[in-house]
């Protein structure tokens, strides 16, 4: 199956009031719902998607000498990603920053919705992954 991945940043500012009485309803370029969208495919054949709240979530790489780490992210809502052609997948975000997840599901297709609150900044180390700054691991913070 496939499956689209979208993450929206939603606007503290927006007023749907005045989206209401002043455009039918709709956003305008002075009022927008959400301040960015990202949107991600799913390249393998996707099985099963499974919300994981309060997790943990592991991010590893290489430091600027060589040395690897791997640095555990507590408190996140992670989104499990089971694919049979593939390794699986982790998408989510900081609990602290989720506003709403939505995961859909038709005969053909997964449709995975992220929201997230307008009110902290977050870092956004790996496509799909979004850590309050707050709860950045300070050992990656130079």
């Amino acid at each position: 199956m496939k499956c689209t991945i979208h993450t929206y940043l939603l606007n503290d500012l927006y007023s749907q009031e005045l989206a209401d009485s002043q455009n039918n309803g709709e956003q305008t370029p002075d009022n927008k719902k959400y301040d960015w969208e990202d949107e991600m495919n799913v390249s393998s054949t996707v099985n099963d998607v499974e919300e994981l709240k309060d997790s943990s979530y592991f991010l590893a790489g290489s430091l600027g000498d060589g040395s690897n780490f791997s640095i555990e992210v507590p408190k996140m809502r992670l989104l499990k990603i089971t694919s049979s052609d593939a390794q699986d997948l982790y998408v989510g975000a900081s609990e602290s920053i989720i506003s709403e997840v939505r995961i859909n599901r038709n005969e053909n297709h997964w449709k995975i919705e992220i929201f997230i609150k307008d009110l902290e900044p977050m870092a956004n180390p790996i496509p799909g992954i979004y850590i309050a700054s707050k709860e950045f691991p300070k050992e990656l913070v130079f």
